[in-house]
């Protein structure tokens, strides 16, 4: 049965749709504004290990060169890894979505998006938000939602809600505003030099805007909606608790609150190992963990809030030491190293032609790109042993907000 709905947004009809396209997934929508489609499914796995404490949601951004009538540039002419907006695009709808998914749900739940058509007016980035949110609340999955987006620009000293993408281009703003009905769950922005008070009255006219689309979805939701998966509940085990409680309980306040982090770490490690080898035969090693963690969790909050200030001792208005320095290295076009307390950043710049710049193989109506931050952390900036790969979501989403902050003003 194909279900249905629709409202006006900024002037133009934003439609719902399902029971058309993959309806062996657990859900399905395709969300269409102007001529931009995007396809969004859930499908939901089975239940995974009970020791889980994350949420294990997956968002796939699929950009498809057909949605704009182009063949792929590369040699095998087709789609290779995801495009840098594409991963920026998941990563934005992650975030909105990831809060309000219980921690108790230890199914693997996957969302793919999917780009059939853009019309390079309307982004089809909110319409992912927007498609995601919607399958998720029909879908059997636990969902705190619905969330709805909207994108703010500020063109000639007015407020304009889904700006073009050619309106983008003179916009002083460029604001998503991701909200539920009663609250903004997530902003993302960069701007021209703008004002705190535009931006402030950005994300308020953005959060009013979702408040029709929200609408919509729960319509869908009403009429479209599976029947919620039942977590068990997350109980401890009172009588693990009550041991370590009576045996270390004084020790947790006094290992988070070491002035330096090297020794808080190795006392809070040190005091981890203690309890587990006074009652791993007594008790599941996951379960200690749980509780340890919790109480550690605990005891932070509590010196925080009854003495107004950081683990370290610093007072709450005081940051940590900060130093720069220039030049560091004699053969590249520029160099600098900022720190802050023990976190460190090594930048280098390097000027070439413009026949260097980079050619976008992408949906939208940038064709070339002059100003590239690329961000890495590699293994040793946590002093950990791990893997070298290529860069992950968190370093490519990373790099493009440090980008977004430095090209108004080069």
């Amino acid at each position: 049965m194909i279900v249905s709905k629709e409202c006006v947004l900024a002037d133009r009809k934003l439609t719902i749709e399902t029971g058309k396209l993959a309806n062996q997934a657990d859900s399905s929508v395709t969300v269409r504004y102007g001529d931009t489609i995007v396809l969004v499914t859930t499908c939901v796995g089975n239940p995974g290990q009970d020791n889980v404490d994350f949420v294990r949601l997956t968002v796939d951004y699929e950009e498809r060169h057909y949605a704009v009538g182009k063949i792929p540039g590369s040699f095998i002419r087709r789609e290779g890894r995801p495009s840098e907006q594409a991963t920026l695009t998941a990563r934005l709808t992650d975030r909105s979505l990831r809060p309000l998914l219980s921690k108790g749900l230890s199914n693997e739940v996957q969302i793919v998006i999917t780009v059939l058509s853009t019309d390079q007016e309307n982004a089809p980035d909110v319409l992912a938000l927007i498609g995601a949110s919607t399958s998720l609340a029909m879908s059997s999955v636990p969902f705190n939602g619905p969330v709805a987006a909207v994108r703010i620009g500020y063109i000639n000293n007015n407020f304009v809600v889904n700006p073009t993408l050619p309106q983008l281009a003179e916009s002083l703003i460029d604001v998503v505003v991701a909200s539920t009905k009663d609250a903004v769950v997530m902003v993302e922005a960069e701007g021209k030099e703008a004002s705190e008070d535009i931006m402030l009255e950005a994300i308020k006219i953005g959060h009013e805007a979702n408040q029709e689309v929200i609408r919509i979805e729960r319509e869908m939701q009403e009429a479209c909606g599976k029947p919620k998966l039942v977590l068990k509940a997350i109980e401890s085990n009172q009588e693990l608790v009550a041991a370590i409680e009576s045996r270390f309980g004084d020790r947790f306040a006094d290992a988070v609150t070491q002035p330096d982090k090297v020794d808080r770490e190795g006392r809070i490690d040190g005091v981890k190992q203690e309890i587990m080898d006074a009652l791993k035969d007594s008790f599941p090693e996951a379960d200690i963990d749980k509780v340890v963690e919790d109480k550690f969790k605990k005891a932070a909050r509590k010196f925080i809030l009854e003495n107004k200030c950081h683990l370290d001792g610093r007072d709450k208005t005081e940051i940590r030491h900060l130093s720069s320095e220039v030049g560091l290295l004699p053969r590249t076009h520029g160099s600098a190293l900022f720190s802050r307390g023990r976190t460190q950043v090594l930048t280098i710049t390097t000027l070439g032609s413009l026949r260097q710049e980079q050619l976008i193989d992408g949906l939208g109506l940038e064709e070339t790109k002059r100003f590239m931050h690329h961000y890495n952390f590699p293994p040793f900036s946590t002093g950990e042993a791990k893997r070298m790969g290529t860069p992950g979501r968190r370093e490519t989403g990373h790099g493009a907000l440090a980008e977004r902050a430095l090209e108004p003003v080069i």
